[in-house]
Order: C-alpha cells, then structure tokens, then sequence
C-alpha cells in the first residue's frame, strides 16, 4: 500500500461529495453494471460490499438482496451512501467502518462479496491477504471490479495513478483466488487496465 490507510481515508473523504460526478468514464460505469449483473443476488443472499465507497453498488444490489452490508474506510464516503438510500428509501443496507482485511462482519453469514475500484490500493501481498480473509467468510461468489493489467502496465493511462494506486495482473489475482478455493467463472476486460473477475466457490470446499 502506498498510502496509510488513514491517509486514503483522509483523501476519500476530502472529496466525497464530488465522487460520483468524478466517476464519469464509460469504463468506469461498464465496471459497475458488470458487477451488479454477476454478483445476482437472490432474496436469500447477504451480500458485503468491499470499499463500498458511496454505495453504488450496494444501493444497486439491495432491491434484489435480502441484507446489503457496505464496508469502508472513509467516514465522509459512507456518509453519501446513507444520504442517498434515505433519498431512495432503501432500508436493507447498512454502512460502517471495515477493510479488506479486517471487514467486521463477525456476526453475519455472507453469501456474496463484491469490490469496485477499490482493492488496486492495495500491493499484491495485501491482496493475497485480502482475499484469504473473503474466503473465511465462506462467500459463495466474489466478483471484483478494478484495476488490473491485462497485458504490460501504460503509466500513462488515466487509470492507474503510481503515487496511489498499486494495480497487479490478472494473473496474479486469479492465482490469489485459486490457492484460496476459488475458480474464475468469468473474466471481463473493460479495458487494457480495467476488468471484472468472477469467482466461485469450488467444489467440497470446506466439506
């Protein structure tokens, strides 16, 4: 991670309220609607919401879902998540302090996981961390959205940001899903640097 986590919070927060008009590219938006359309959740499902952000795809899959658990490390984001389901009157999904690593969720049993533009802060052992961690919550699916290098990494593309951002391949991401019990099920490139993985849980695991 480049950044303390308390500095990317400070750093989220700082432009919170600007956020979603920020998030304007066609990649971007093509990464959330892939998300919400392979995460599916059933009105038996739980899912959680990784980096969730200001709640787009969270306020996106609860009218489907049973329970929608948005978890983040910015207070001034998670603030426009719960302004906008108060707006839209959703009342399934709540907002509250977790990290990849660390998503405090004891207490609940998660059927989904998802993450959107949110997991390439962290560096490629972190991510492997981050991941074991979603596999002891014995998710049935993980669908991730971000940044990824599909072939040799452009610095140049407005994508990927060095002082901030640590993308890794999508090779070492699925590798990461796989020694953690997973198999990828889909794999969407956006673009160049943008993708969505789908992950589902093997077979007899943890029988």
């Amino acid at each position: 991670m480049k950044k303390t986590i308390e500095e990317h919070a400070d750093r989220f927060s700082d432009i919170a309220a600007d956020y979603d008009d920020s998030q304007d590219s066609e990649e971007y938006r093509a990464c959330v609607s892939l998300v919400v359309h392979y995460a599916a959740p059933s009105d038996d499902d739980v899912v959680l919401d990784l980096g969730t952000g200001t709640g787009a795809i969270a306020l996106a899959l609860a009218p489907d879902a049973k329970h929608v658990i948005g978890r983040d490390i910015s207070d001034g984001m998670m603030g426009e998540a719960r302004r906008k389901a108060e707006e839209v009157g959703i009342e399934n999904v709540e907002f509250g302090e977790g990290r990849f690593r660390a998503p405090n969720v004891e207490d609940e049993e998660i059927d989904i996981v998802v993450s959107n533009f949110a997991m390439h802060h962290l560096s490629d052992g972190e991510k492997r961390e981050a991941i074991e961690v979603i596999a002891d919550l014995e998710p049935q699916r993980f669908v991730l959205g971000d940044v990824m290098f599909f072939g040799e990494p452009n610095p140049d593309e407005p994508f990927y940001s060095p002082e901030v951002d640590d993308p890794s391949t999508v090779g070492s991401l699925a590798d990461a899903l796989t020694d953690a019990g997973y198999v990828l099920t889909a794999v969407e490139a956006v673009h160049e640097q943008v993708g969505v993985l789908v992950a589902e849980r093997a077979p007899g695991t943890d029988e």
